[in-house]
This record gives C-alpha cells, sequence and structure tokens, in this order.
C-alpha cells in the first residue's frame, strides 16, 4: 500500500510543479484539468504523509519494546504499540475508501430537472413538493438554486421545472436523485379520501462547462419571444425569453425567467451543453452499469427509486431497501442521511469491484 501511496504523492508534487508552468498557466483548458486532479489527489497525499509517520512509529516502538531494559519505558512503548496499531487499522480502512476511483463528474454543478409523470394535477402538485424538498436542502449545502425555466400545473405545482445547482460536489450529491419518485397520499382534489398513486420523474445532469463541449454557433438557432407568468412589468412587453434549437440533436431549450435576455441566453446555454454532454455522459453510465450488477447511481430516468407514503409518514427508497418514518422532516429537505446511506452502498459496491480487480 505504501509504494501505490507513494506513488500518487509523487504524481500529485508534478502535477502542483506543472501548475506552476507559464506553459500549462497559458493553457486554461489544461491548468482547469490540472487544478482539478490536484484537489483530487490532495486528501490521499496529505493521508499518506500521515499513514507514513504511524508506520514509522510503529517500527521504532517495536524496536523499543524489542531492545529496551527499563520496563516502564516498555510498557510505555507497547500502550503507544497498541494505539498506533488501531490508527493503523483505522487508516487503511479511509485509505481504500480514498482510493476508489472517482466519477470524474462529481465534483460539477448541476441541472435539475423536475417533470410531473402520471397522476394529472396530482403529479403536478408532487413536482412542486419535490421541487421545495430540493430547494430547502440545497439551502443547508450552502448551494446557489437557480431556476432556469418551469411550467405552471393547473392547479398547482409545476408540469416542469429545470433547476441549475451550482456549489461544492452538487452533482456527486444529488446525482442519486435520478429517477421516478412516487407518493402515495389522498389529493387535494379527491373528495371521497382514497388514496392515490402519482409521480414525478427527476433528472440531476452534470453541468457542462464550455472546456466539455465545443458547441458551433451555426448549429444553434436563437429566437426570442415575451415572457409569460409572473414577472412584472417586463412580462409580455420585452423579448427577453429565449429559446434555443441545437440542428444536430434536435435539443430544444428554453429560458425566460431573467427579464435581461443576456442572462436568459446565458441560462439556456448552461442547459444545452449540458443535454449535449449528457448524451455522451449517458453511454459512459450504460458502459458502467453493466459492469455492476446493483449499481446505486445509474441515472436511469425510468427506473422507480423512492416512494413517499403519506397515510404511513413513511419513505422508502426502493434500491437499497431502506424504509424511514420521517416524511416530514424528509420532504422539508432532511435528506442527507438518505444520500449518505445511498453513497455507503455504492462504494461498498466499488471497493468489492476493486478488491476483486486487484
Amino acid at each position: 500500500m505504501l509504494d501505490k501511496l507513494a506513488g500518487i504523492k509523487s504524481r500529485y508534487e508534478e502535477i502542483g510543479e506543472q501548475m506552476t508552468d507559464p506553459a500549462s498557466m497559458s493553457d486554461m483548458k489544461k491548468f482547469v484539468q490540472l487544478n482539478k486532479d490536484y484537489k483530487e489527489l490532495e486528501p490521499i497525499a496529505q493521508t499518506y504523509e500521515i499513514y507514513k509517520n504511524i508506520v514509522e512509529n510503529i517500527s521504532s516502538s517495536r524496536e523499543i519494546i524489542k531492545h529496551e531494559k527499563d520496563e516502564e519505558f516498555k510498557e510505555m512503548a507497547r500502550q503507544e504499540l497498541d494505539d498506533l496499531l488501531a490508527k493503523k487499522e483505522k487508516l487503511e480502512d479511509d485509505i481504500k475508501t480514498l482510493l476508489i476511483p472517482k466519477d470524474p463528474q462529481d465534483a460539477k454543478n448541476s441541472i435539475l430537472e423536475i417533470r410531473a409523470g402520471t397522476g394529472g394535477d396530482e403529479a403536478s402538485i408532487f413536482a412542486g413538493d419535490l421541487l421545495r424538498m430540493y430547494q430547502k436542502f440545497c439551502d443547508t449545502k450552502g448551494w446557489k438554486f437557480d431556476i432556469v425555466d418551469m411550467t405552471e400545473g393547473t392547479v398547482g405545482g409545476y408540469k416542469e421545472v429545470i433547476i441549475n445547482v451550482t456549489g461544492k460536489e452538487v452533482y456527486g450529491t444529488l446525482k442519486y436523485e435520478s429517477g421516478v419518485h412516487r407518493v402515495q397520499r389522498v389529493p387535494q382534489t379527491e373528495t371521497q379520501g382514497r388514496v392515490h398513486t402519482s409521480a414525478a420523474t427527476v433528472a440531476v445532469l452534470p453541468e457542462a462547462e464550455e472546456f466539455d463541449i465545443d458547441l458551433n454557433p451555426a448549429d444553434i438557432r436563437k429566437d426570442t419571444y415575451c415572457s409569460s407568468g409572473p414577472g412584472g412589468q417586463s412580462v409580455n412587453t420585452t423579448y427577453s425569453a429565449i429559446r434555443l434549437t441545437h440542428a444536430p440533436t434536435g435539443i430544444v431549450v428554453t429560458c425566460q425567467d431573467e427579464k435581461s435576455q443576456l442572462k436568459n441566453l446565458d441560462k439556456a446555454m448552461k442547459v444545452l451543453r449540458s443535454r449535449i454532454y449528457e448524451l455522451e455522459y449517458a453511454k459512459y453510465m450504460d458502459e458502467i452499469s453493466s459492469k455492476r450488477k446493483t449499481m446505486v447511481s445509474t441515472g436511469d430516468r425510468s427506473a422507480k427509486i423512492r416512494t413517499y407514503n403519506y397515510p404511513q409518514g413513511r419513505v422508502t427508497d426502493h434500491r437499497i431497501s431502506l424504509t424511514l418514518y420521517n416524511l416530514t422532516s424528509i420532504v422539508n429537505g432532511d435528506i442527507q442521511e438518505i444520500i449518505d446511506k445511498l453513497q455507503v452502498a455504492e462504494n461498498y459496491e466499488r471497493l468489492k469491484e476493486q478488491e476483486e480487480n486487484l
């Protein structure tokens, strides 16, 4: 293990030197990639120094126990050795987790898309509930939650809403939310008190940066139109809303959230880049999924991942057979426990895969 960690530490130091090279600094795409690699290797390099120090101290303690004649001093060395061995075992478990290859997309910002599914008006209301749940969760993380576009439901909620979420490790956290979310409850429109099942689809895309996608402006048709819905005096009076159509893929993106046409264009371009990037990313996810039997975060939008049962106050995540009876706090944004357990399950799976390949 020391040899492998030493190799990573050497690579970490090499990247650090490359980042100070004027040639790297003048090539922005290369510099951004080096910076990402440096930050990714940093925790492993730091842990290596701690681990190496513990291994050296274990060796010193054993030498003292072997050669020291003072019994009191030897006893102190034995106690220190026991403590060091426990720390070494704990650190080795941490290192195994750190050495699991990370999804290179995890550090990216995200495009979060919520769409009402089966269930009519109740599905739109549920989509609105999910929107509030994610907004409150993002607030607790200190992430920026920026609505790009929305289509409201006829009796409340949303038929569709698209959000740009920016912050630290956003995609690596939210990616577990992709899939079909079901709700079981008595709808507001139900007069006889019967429980209905409705659904909404959540898609979490890694936000593509300009360096990830080389878009040809000639392939994009830009249309402007008057925004609709709430928004004050500018609604229906200025051509601030943007519609982008990407000819090669047929992807259409709209944005009317901002009063400024330039701001709407910027937001729409982010979504367009991410949608195009997703086409390639989907192939990557399919390749990984085919190698793993029970991958937690497949990104499959058709997979039923979670049920929110209001009569029983129960939330069930079907991927890891997790059931929690704190529905109220979960729909109010307290979803970190679920995400943590999903991350643990996926890391366990990836660790097994890594050990099998050794």
